[in-house]
């Protein structure tokens, strides 16, 4: 039986050394596929920006049209008021300062936090436990909000949060392998557009320099970003 190592060898060697449209590339993609598990879609921007410059950081959200094959456990943290919004939006654990302290103790069994402003003293205290897995409730990514059901409901229905890391990539998910590969087609515009909207006035030259699209065990495809600017335009 050949080794994973073996397996990926043979993806890899499948995958020619060009670029490829988007259409050719997602077909290919879930056809390189060699484990048993449904592997996640992910697609790797590299941006012609200087994260180290705030005026260059790319951040933003953009819903999936269609999700990424799983329900996100929402967490609301909220006053009373608000509470009893996010049980009617479908929120998973809800609370206000006492959710805080059980966190604060080690508990994580969550996928999103959602946070109203009044509460926002208190969840900064969590800094240290939601911000290294990018929990952290921000007003930039509508995590911190007054409108509860708005943000419950995008996050359930496959919001996905973006941010350049200090190499300058974006990392995002789009979906699983298992999905049909127009809905990953889907995704992948909605995410481009929204990474495209997101270019900062400060970024200098040319803002999309390279572009792969992998599923979680398997090899890089490189993209066409001349062909995804047009796609986006």
């Amino acid at each position: 039986m050949p080794t994973p190592g073996k397996k990926f060898a043979a993806a890899r060697a499948q995958v020619e050394e060009r670029p490829y449209v988007l259409d050719e590339a997602i077909p290919l993609v879930q056809k390189l596929k060699y484990t048993k598990f449904d592997e996640t879609v992910e697609v790797a921007m590299r941006l012609g920006v200087d994260p180290k410059h705030a005026d260059q950081m790319v951040r933003g959200t953009v819903v999936l049209p269609h999700g990424l094959g799983k329900t996100k456990r929402v967490l609301v943290i909220a006053n009373p008021e608000k509470q009893r919004e996010a049980e009617a939006a479908g929120a998973d654990a809800i609370g206000g300062e006492e959710l805080v302290e059980k966190i604060a103790g080690g508990w994580t069994d969550f996928d999103a936090v959602v946070a109203t402003p009044d509460m926002m003293r208190a969840v900064g205290k969590l800094g240290k436990v939601l911000g290294p897995r990018g929990l952290m409730p921000n007003p930039k990514t509508g995590t911190v909000t007054t409108d509860i059901t708005k943000a419950v409901q995008e996050i359930k229905a496959g919001k996905v949060e973006f941010r350049v890391d200090k190499t300058g990539i974006v990392h995002a998910p789009i979906g699983k392998v298992s999905f049909p590969a127009e809905n990953l087609l889907a995704n992948a515009h909605a995410l481009f557009d929204s990474v495209m909207k997101a270019k900062p006035a400060a970024a200098k030259g040319k803002y999309l320099k390279s572009l792969t699209v992998s599923s979680t065990m398997g090899p890089g495809v490189a993209i066409d970003t001349s062909h995804v600017e047009a796609l986006v335009k």
